[in-house]
C-alpha cells in the first residue's frame, strides 16, 4: 500500500506547472463551474446544490444547507490552512483536530466525536465527489480545485447512509468539460508559507473525451522553538502535496464515463501540545504560554507523515425515463503521527530522580505514536428519474468495505500494539418527490442498512488478558425522512422536515496498548424535527434562509478521552437532545458591495443521571463526582455535548471601486465567531472556550471579467490566541490556532 513519494511529488509538481502555464487570462471562467448561476447586475447569484443527488436551486430544497464557493475556499486557505479552517465558516459547523493536518473531527449542530484515535467513528460524513471518506485520515484529504462545498445540516440517512445523523460536508471538485479551461492561484506569506492550487481541462476529442489535471502544494517553515533543548525553529512546518487526474469520456449524448485518481503526500508537524497553559481555575492562557515556544523532552519532533490514494470510476447512462449511475471507488491511507502529549519536560539527575518539570507540574511523561494502514472499497448503483416530471424518484444500493490496522506505540514502553478493524456494510434506499400542487412538493425516503464491525489484536499475540479480546458488533436499521416544501409567494417558501438516522455501533481498541480492554458503543439513534424558510426579495438582492430544529438521541455515543488513567473509552449515554436555529443571509447592497452573514444558536444536553467518566489530573472539575473502584469520576448529566459551540457566526464583505472599464480595486474581509464551548464530556473551569473571534482581510486588484486578481492578505488579522482543544489526563495541556500570517496572492482564470 505504500505510495511512492517521489513519483507523487513529480506528478503533483507537473500538474501545477501545467495549470500555471495554461492559465493565461483570455476568457472568464463559467459561473456554473463555481456552483452558481450568473445573475443580472445587482442581483445575487443562484446557488446550485446537490443535497438530493441531483442539481437543484438551494432555494427549492427542504434541507438546512449552506455553501462555500470556490473563491471563498481559496481565501480561507490563502496562508496554507487545511480542513479545520472550515470551522465556523457556515452556521452550525465546527471542526477541530489534535492530530495536526490529519484526522480532523467534524461537528454539526453540536453533534460530533472528540475521539483522537485513528479508528474513531464520527456522526458527520465527509463526501468528496460522491465518495464517502469514512476514516478520519481520509477526511483530512486536501481540498483544492473545488466547485463548491455544501454543508447539509441534520440527519441525511436516506441518501447518504449511516454515520450521518449530524449531517454532511459535501465537497464537489471541478470536473472536465468540452472547453479548455484553467485556473491557478498562488500565495506567499509569513513563515515562508506557500500555497499553490491549480487545475486545467484539456479537451482531447471535443465532445468525446476530456482530461482535467489539478494539484495543490503547501509549505511552511518550522517556526516554533524548543525552550527545553534550545533548538530554534524546531516544529510547526509542513509540506503538503496533492494531485488529481480525471478523464471524462462521452461517446454519445446518453453515456458518460469518468475515471479519477487522486493522491496526497503529507510531511508535517503534528499538533504542538503546550503544558499547563490554562488556568488554574479559569480558561485563560497563563504565563506558561508562548506561541513561539514549546518545551519538549520527547516526541521525536512531533512528526506527522501520511499518504493517501483515492481512485474511482463513475458511469452515467441516461435512458428515456431515468438515469443509471454507478460509482465504484477505492481508497487507501497510510501514515503515522507522534507527539510529546504531555507538552512539557521532566529533568532527572544521574540517578533518575526528578529534579525539575515544566512548564508547571508534569505528573508523568507521555510520548506516543499512532499509525494506520487502511483500505476502503465502496460501490453504489442508483436509478433516478429524469427531471421535469410531476414525480421525481430514485432507488439504489450501496456496499462499503473497510479494513485497517492501527498501531500504537508508547515511548519508552515497548512493545507496540497493532489492532485490526474491519467494517462491512450494505444498504438499499429510495426517495420519491411529488408535486401535490403548483406550490406544494412532498418528499419521502427510506434506507435499510446492515452494518458489521470486528476488532482483533494483531500483535503481540497475547495468550490471555485484554490483548486477547475479540469484539464484534452488528446492527441493521431503517432510516427515513419526510418533508413538505410550500411556496408561499414568488419570493418565499417554507418547509418542514422529519428525519430519522443512526450512527452504527463502534469499537475502540486503543486502550489495549496500555493494558486495558477495548470498549464498545451500541448504535445511536436520532430523531430530528426541523422547520425553515427560504426567501429572496428586493429584486433578488437579499437572501434570507433560516431553520429551527429539535432532535433527540437514544444511546448517544460519547468518548471519555483522557482522565488521569490516560484512557480512550466509548460510552453510551441514556439520551441526549439538541435544539437551536440557523440563519444564512446575503445582501447585494450595490452591484459592487456584497455582504454575507450567518449565525447559529445551539443548545445540547446529555441526559443520563448515572453516567460517570474519568476526569483530569489537575483541573478544577465543576460536575458532581463519585468514587467508583477507587477512582474519582464526574457525573455528566445535564452537560452540553463536547465541542458543541453555543453560538457560531460568520460575516464576509466585499466592496469594489472601479478604476477603469477593465478592472476594480476591492476590499474583502471575513470574520468568524465561536461562542461558549466545552471541550470534554465533563465540565471544568479550565477546559472550555468562549468569545473566540478570528478575521482575515484581502485588498487587491481584479479584472471585471474574473480573469486575473492580485491581492495582499492577512489571516488571523488580530493575531488572536484562541485555544482550540485540550489534553486532559496529565496536566492542563492545550493547543491553539494558527498565528497571524501576512502575504500576497495571485489568481488566474482562463
Amino acid at each position: 500500500m505504500t505510495i511512492r513519494s517521489t513519483a507523487a511529488r513529480l506528478l503533483g509538481a507537473s500538474t501545477l506547472a501545467l495549470a500555471a502555464f495554461a492559465a493565461q487570462p483570455v476568457l472568464a471562467q463559467d459561473a456554473a463551474a463555481t456552483g452558481a448561476e450568473e445573475a443580472a447586475d445587482g442581483q445575487l447569484n443562484t446557488i446550485i446544490v446537490t443535497a438530493n443527488r441531483r442539481e437543484e436551486n438551494l432555494q427549492d430544497v427542504a434541507v438546512s444547507a449552506a455553501t462555500l464557493d470556490a473563491g471563498t475556499v481559496k481565501t480561507i486557505f490563502d496562508a496554507g490552512a487545511e480542513v479545520t479552517a472550515l470551522a465556523a465558516r457556515v452556521p452550525g459547523l465546527f471542526v477541530e483536530s489534535s492530530n495536526g493536518r490529519a484526522a480532523p473531527r467534524f461537528y454539526i449542530r453540536g453533534l460530533g466525536n472528540t475521539d483522537f484515535d485513528l479508528a474513531a467513528s464520527q456522526p458527520v460524513s465527509v463526501v468528496m465527489d460522491e465518495i464517502v471518506l469514512e476514516n478520519v485520515t481520509l477526511k483530512s484529504f486536501p481540498i483544492f480545485d473545488v466547485e463548491r462545498i455544501e454543508v447539509l445540516r441534520g440527519p441525511q440517512g436516506t441518501l447518504f447512509g449511516r454515520n450521518t445523523p449530524a449531517g454532511i460536508v459535501k465537497i464537489d471538485t471541478a470536473r472536465p468539460g468540452d472547453e479548455f479551461t484553467a485556473q491557478f492561484s498562488a500565495s506567499y506569506g509569513s513563515f515562508n508559507s506557500l500555497s499553490m492550487d491549480g487545475g486545467v481541462t484539456v479537451p482531447i476529442a471535443p465532445g468525446v473525451a476530456s482530461l482535467r489535471l489539478s494539484g495543490l502544494y503547501q509549505h511552511r517553515d518550522n517556526w516554533i522553538d524548543n525552550g527545553f533543548t534550545g533548538e530554534d525553529d524546531f516544529i510547526g512546518g509542513f509540506d503538503e502535496l496533492a494531485g488529481r487526474a480525471q478523464l471524462l469520456i462521452t461517446p454519445d449524448s446518453r453515456l458518460s464515463m469518468l475515471g479519477t485518481i487522486a493522491f496526497r503526500d503529507l510531511d508535517a508537524t503534528s499538533t504542538p501540545f503546550r503544558a499547563n497553559i490554562l488556568g488554574p481555575r479559569n480558561n485563560d492562557l497563563n504565563a506558561n504560554y508562548d506561541r513561539d515556544t514549546v518545551f519538549y523532552d520527547a516526541g521525536g519532533g512531533n512528526p506527522a507523515d501520511y499518504d493517501a490514494l483515492i481512485a474511482s470510476f463513475r458511469l452515467d447512462y441516461e435512458a428515456d425515463f431515468a438515469t443509471l449511475t454507478s460509482i465504484t471507488a477505492y481508497a487507501e491511507s497510510e501514515g503515522s503521527s507522534r507527539g510529546d502529549i504531555d507538552g512539557g519536560f521532566i529533568r532527572r539527575d544521574a540517578n533518575g530522580n526528578i529534579i525539575e518539570t515544566g512548564p508547571g507540574l508534569i505528573l508523568f511523561e507521555s510520548d506516543t505514536q499512532d499509525s494506520i494502514d487502511l483500505d476502503q472499497l465502496t460501490h453504489e448503483v442508483r436509478l433516478a428519474s429524469n427531471p421535469g416530471g410531476t414525480i421525481d424518484w430514485q432507488v439504489g444500493m450501496f456496499v462499503f468495505e473497510s479494513d485497517f490496522d492501527v498501531t500504537t506505540a508508547g515511548f519508552p514502553f515497548p512493545p507496540p500494539v497493532t489492532v485490526r478493524h474491519t467494517n462491512d456494510a450494505w444498504a438499499v434506499f429510495g426517495q420519491v418527490s411529488a408535486r401535490a400542487s403548483d406550490v406544494l412538493k412532498l418528499t419521502g425516503g427510506l434506507r435499510w442498512t446492515d452494518d458489521e464491525k470486528q476488532f482483533a489484536v494483531v500483535s503481540p499475540s497475547f495468550a490471555s488478558g485484554p490483548g486477547a479480546q475479540f469484539r464484534s458488533v452488528e446492527d441493521d436499521r431503517l432510516s427515513w425522512d419526510l418533508s413538505a416544501f410550500l411556496d408561499v409567494s414568488d419570493e418565499a417558501s417554507v418547509y418542514a422536515r422529519l428525519a430519522n438516522g443512526f450512527r452504527a455501533p463502534t469499537i475502540q481498541g486503543r486502550d489495549v496498548a496500555f493494558g486495558s480492554p477495548p470498549s464498545v458503543a451500541t448504535s445511536e439513534k436520532i430523531m430530528s424535527y426541523e422547520a425553515g424558510f427560504k426567501s429572496e426579495f428586493a429584486g433578488r438582492s437579499i437572501r434570507l434562509n433560516g431553520a429551527v430544529y429539535y432532535y433527540t438521541i437514544e444511546d448517544p455515543q460519547f468518548t471519555a478521552v483522557g482522565g488521569a488513567g490516560n484512557l480512550v473509552q466509548l460510552v453510551n449515554a441514556d439520551k441526549g437532545r439538541g435544539l437551536g436555529f440557523e440563519l444564512d443571509s446575503a445582501f447585494q447592497v450595490t452591484p459592487d458591495f456584497l455582504i454575507t452573514a450567518g449565525v447559529s444558536w445551539n443548545d445540547t444536553k446529555i441526559q443520563d443521571d448515572t453516567l460517570a467518566v474519568g476526569i483530569c489530573a489537575q483541573c478544577t472539575v465543576t460536575d458532581p463526582t463519585v468514587v467508583l473502584s477507587g477512582t474519582t469520576r464526574a457525573l455528566v448529566d445535564g452537560n452540553p455535548f463536547p465541542n458543541a459551540p453555543e453560538w457560531i457566526a460568520d460575516v464576509t464583505a466585499r466592496y469594489a471601486f472601479p478604476v477603469s472599464d477593465a478592472g476594480e480595486v476591492f476590499v474583502f474581509t471575513d470574520w468568524t465567531y465561536q461562542g461558549a464551548t466545552n471541550f470534554l464530556i465533563y465540565e471544568s473551569l479550565e477546559f472550555n472556550a468562549n468569545n473566540q473571534i478570528e478575521g482575515g482581510l484581502r485588498i487587491g486588484y481584479a479584472r471585471n471579467d474574473g480573469l486575473f486578481e492580485v491581492a495582499a492578505f492577512v489571516r488571523n488579522i488580530t493575531d488572536a490566541d484562541n485555544v482550540k482543544g485540550a489534553i486532559d489526563f496529565n496536566n492542563n495541556t492545550a493547543f491553539v490556532n494558527d498565528p497571524r500570517v501576512f502575504g500576497i496572492s495571485a489568481r488566474l482564470n482562463y
